[in-house]
């Protein structure tokens, strides 16, 4: 910087110098005088520019805005007004119902009608209970225009034992059963000649059993069961069956798959079969096999199976392999107003003595009895909820069974046994293909009122058989519980059953007439009763059946026992 000072002075001076001596020398050459110089002038006009909305002040002192408040001048004014306490809605609450482990009821009714039944429970520990239940149902008969005696009981005991574990939980039970029934639906025209030959049509069963059950946490046993059954009658006649059952989860690369296996037995015999006198014997066991694995995503749900059987028939030393779909899904459409289902399922059904008593209790004892094939069951539906108190389902269905079991009114035979004019039943089978459809719908319009109602079509088309015996076009039911007050309670039960085909074959005695197919007309059959509860252990109630009084016929030449009345009462214990 100094030496640029230093450059910057000696260059004044040298100026300086130098204008001195320029100045000097003029005055010596050139001689004074005035110049003037005139120039025109040239206004200009500077730039424009904007001036601020907020300008800037150059005082030195600003002073600041004043704050201002507000105030308000309350004073007390003088009143009568005195405001209510608040009260705080009261929920109505219902009185708790007071439960009891054990009730026995009895109830008297038209056709010397008796009905009895009482239930025990009895808690041993926290963890074990035993218990069981005595029933009776008997009716000394009395249907109008009936020549052979209608009456019929049916009785049973039963007592079981249960016990819960940390980790399992099990139980078995032991019954037995009396039954007795009548063949009393001889038709007109052999009236006259069973008469005559004093015929006895009563048929008793027996039945006892026993069995049990058991129930695993966190294995993968999740549950096995086993029964045994004894089933005979007063003609000679016996069956026993033996099933296991087990459901396991099979651990398949980090999946399970619910996996359930069935073992069943079924032996008996018959005295004879319906035409001659040789012993009827049958027989076969199963092993199943169906294993199912659940896929779940979002609101679509699908089991995807199979059912495999391996069938030994016993008496014809015949096995054969069975394999079945086993294919269920449901899919919520619209959460749960609208949810549709569907599947393709089969099964191999075991037949038995015992259930076919139990479906149609005029049995000859003289059946034919073998599996049948259900080869499968397609079926779509919509389920759901209309509102809050309303649910309904409807679907539809298509079924093909080989070797269904129809029963068809049997062969008139005069003369050589008590089931043989007419009066009683035997099976056929043949393959059955149906298609149905169902529609239901329940109300439940508050806690006290239950309505449900149900309607099911159906269309059969035989193989060989010229019908499909004894199996209805049209079934529908409603049924209603309704708790009037905190005493009265009533409902209601009503049943539809369509026409149903049967075959009839005449016989006069000398020869016998081709069968031919007769109607069984629809029946309608309404039920109602009604009950007050006189304590909490004291109940009274009144019952009407086929309040149509309509004697129709379930089964060909049997009709039922027309209006109906029976009262009884309940008691509530505890021990």
């Amino acid at each position: 910087m100094r030496k640029h000072m230093k450059n910057i002075l000696i260059l004044i001076i040298t100026l300086s110098v130098t204008f001195s001596f320029s100045q000097e020398k003029e005055k010596d050459t050139i001689k004074t005088g005035v110049i003037d110089v005139v120039k025109p002038y040239t206004p200009s006009i500077s730039d424009a520019f904007k001036v601020k909305e907020v300008p800037v002040l150059g005082d030195e002192v600003t002073e600041s805005k004043k704050e201002i408040k507000y105030n308000i001048f309350s004073f007390p004014v003088a009143s009568t007004f005195t405001p209510a306490k608040g009260k705080a809605e009261v929920v109505e609450k219902v009185k708790p119902l007071k439960l009891f482990d054990n009730y026995a009821t009895l109830g008297v009714g038209t056709y010397t009608t008796i009905l009895g039944e009482v239930y025990l429970n009895h808690a041993i520990s926290r963890n074990e209970s035993v218990g069981g239940y005595v029933s009776h149902h008997s009716s000394a008969g009395g249907i109008e225009n009936l020549v052979f005696d209608d009456k019929f009981s049916n009785s049973e005991i039963n007592v079981n034992y249960s016990t819960r574990l940390r980790d399992l939980s099990w139980n078995v039970e032991a019954g037995f059963q009396h039954q007795m029934y009548n063949w009393y639906g001889v038709p007109q025209s052999q009236i006259a000649q069973a008469s005559a030959d004093n015929i006895e049509v009563d048929h008793a069963f027996f039945d006892a059993h026993f069995g049990g059950d058991i129930s695993f946490e966190d294995t993968y046993i999740n549950s096995g069961s086993i029964f045994f059954r004894r089933f005979g009658d007063n003609q000679g006649s016996g069956e026993n069956r033996f099933t296991v059952k087990a459901t396991v989860d099979v651990p398949i690369n980090r999946e399970e798959i619910s996996t359930e296996i069935k073992f069943d037995y079924l032996g008996g015999t018959f005295d004879r079969n319906y035409f001659t006198n040789t012993e009827l014997n049958y027989g076969n066991f199963q092993l199943g096999i169906s294993p199912t694995y659940q896929m779940k995503q979002d609101d679509l749900t699908v089991n995807l199976g199979v059912s495999a059987y391996y069938l030994n028939d016993t008496e014809a030393k015949e096995s054969k392999i069975y394999i079945y779909p086993n294919v269920t899904a449901t899919y919520r459409l619209v959460n749960d107003v609208l949810i549709a289902y569907g599947g393709i399922t089969g099964d191999l059904i075991q037949n038995s003595y015992h259930g076919f008593a139990n479906e149609n209790n005029f049995v000859s004892p003289t059946l034919f009895i073998t599996p049948t094939d259900k080869q499968y069951n397609a079926y779509v539906g919509l389920k759901g909820k209309l509102s809050s108190n309303m649910s309904y389902n409807v679907s539809g269905s298509y079924v093909a069974e080989r070797n269904k079991a129809l029963f068809r009114n049997n062969e008139i035979t005069l003369g050589i046994e008590n089931y043989m004019y007419g009066n009683s039943f035997g099976i056929v089978y043949d393959n059955i293909n149906t298609f149905g459809f169902a529609g239901e719908i329940n109300v439940d319009v508050n806690r006290n009122f239950k309505l449900g109602l149900k309607a099911e079509y159906f269309s059969y088309s035989a193989d060989d058989q010229a019908e499909a015996w004894n199996l209805p076009d049209i079934k529908a039911s409603v049924f209603l519980d309704y708790q009037i007050d905190e005493n009265w309670f009533a409902g209601a039960n009503l049943f539809y059953t369509g026409e149903r085909k049967d075959q009839f074959f005449l016989n006069d005695g000398l020869t016998l007439a081709s069968p031919f197919t007769v109607t069984l007309d629809s029946y309608f059959d309404a039920n109602a009763h009604v009950g007050y509860h006189i304590t909490d252990q004291i109940s009274a109630f009144f019952k009407v059946n086929n309040i149509a009084n309509n004697g129709y016929q379930r089964w060909q030449n049997f009709p039922v026992q027309s209006i109906q009345f029976l009262a009884g009462a309940t008691y509530k214990f505890d021990f």
